[in-house]
């Protein structure tokens, strides 16, 4: 049903990432996908799905250098180990409060995230339990997958069908996949529209790993916000949420754009692999 386009790994949760050729799939996901995540006093896991709060960690990068290190480049260039003391110090200039790299999720971890103002963001029941913090932002409060820095699932694929869709569909558009932070991007071919729609309860052959297909991806804010060279794009979810809401669990109907993965057997994906769904 098509082929591997890319695929992306995050070393530090919500900084920007790299692109590799080849992966280990382990029983936990991508080796090396969310390794750290930076963290405050308060147990909240730093995201980027609160902008105002978290945004400067998307003007970051965190790569795995030859030596099987995670190396940060500081938005002015300076590149240090993430064992580096002084990277605590220089994360918290660019936040301004008080913060560290951890490569262990707390126990009682607080992931916040921004309400979008347009309907299909969050869940109704959600939205009614929204609060507003000291940023006057309005928040709703969750938390990280137990024992990791992951949202939900172990694996987040984006198919170039539903991306080409979105283009038709809100063509001022800039759908280019790292907005989404994928870590599989499925090159479907011709095939229109959302064919991922079908998946879920699917198993998904990619390379030597295999997949179980969980839900639909809801969307936060973060595919708006500027990633690299790419600017900020306000009217993308807006678009997603006008074309593309879709049932997840028993939240009601999202704003969707790709799947979550779960892994049922561990191997290495490559650029180029086939992908069938099983």
């Amino acid at each position: 049903m098509g082929s591997v386009a890319a695929l992306y790994r995050y070393p530090v949760k919500s900084m920007l990432g790299e692109a590799v050729s080849a992966v280990t799939v382990t029983e936990r996901g991508f080796r090396g996908d969310r390794t750290y995540a930076v963290l405050d006093g308060t147990g909240a896991v730093g995201s980027a799905k609160h902008p105002r709060k978290w945004g400067a960690l998307l003007r970051c990068r965190s790569r795995w250098d030859d030596r099987g290190r995670v190396r940060i480049v500081l938005p002015d260039g300076t590149a240090l180990p993430a064992e580096d003391p002084e990277l605590d110090v220089r994360l918290s200039e660019l936040l301004g409060r008080k913060v560290f790299l951890s490569a262990v999720a707390p126990e009682h971890s607080r992931l916040e995230r921004a309400v979008p103002e347009y309907e299909g963001g969050v869940p109704d029941v959600v939205r009614e339990s929204a609060s507003v913090d000291a940023t006057g932002t309005s928040i709703t409060t969750g938390s990280v997958a137990q024992g990791t820095f992951l949202d939900f699932g172990q694996v987040h694929l984006l198919t170039t069908a539903s991306l080409a869709r979105m283009r038709e569909a809100h063509p001022a558009g800039d759908f280019d996949a790292r907005r989404f932070r994928p870590n599989l991007v499925v090159d479907t071919g011709g095939e229109p529209g959302f064919p991922e729609d079908t998946w879920p309860g699917a198993r998904l052959r990619a390379g030597e790993a295999l997949f179980r297909v969980v839900v639909p991806t809801p969307r936060c804010v973060i595919p708006t916000l500027g990633h690299d060279e790419l600017p900020p794009d306000p009217g993308i979810m807006r678009a997603v949420a006008r074309e593309h809401r879709v049932p997840v669990l028993d939240l009601g109907r999202l704003s969707c754009l790709g799947v979550y993965l779960d892994v049922l057997e561990a191997g290495t994906v490559r650029v180029g692999d086939t992908i069938t769904l099983c």
